[in-house]
């Protein structure tokens, strides 16, 4: 009884760590999927926040300037080319990268 017991628990435990370990990869870098979504909240609340001039809306320091912003993404704010990579995170489709069906999600 007590083997079966431990055996749940380790693999509920297994099932928390792998859910976590799923990794978005652009340019080089990986970040969780966990950050990945942040990333996209804040874009979302940043377009619907009205209108913007353009040019500050795409603008890559304006948003690694933002606190909200998950510090795993500074090295990418260091790259040339940030903004792109940034727009692409944020495209991600987070339900099929859950699944681990997209090019760019690994760690299932």
């Amino acid at each position: 009884m007590k083997a079966a017991l431990v055996t749940v628990a380790l693999l509920v435990l297994a099932l928390g760590w792998t859910s976590e370990a799923v990794q978005v990869q652009e340019n080089g870098l990986s970040f969780s999927l966990e950050a990945v979504k942040r990333l996209q909240e804040l874009t979302l609340s940043r377009a619907s926040a009205g209108p913007q001039n353009p040019r500050l809306r795409t603008s890559t320091v304006s948003l690694c300037a933002d606190p909200m912003l998950p510090q795993e993404f500074l090295p990418i704010c260091k790259q040339r080319g940030a903004s792109a990579s940034l727009s692409r995170l944020a495209m991600v489709p987070l339900d099929v990268c859950e699944i681990c069906a997209f090019a760019a999600c690994t760690g299932c």
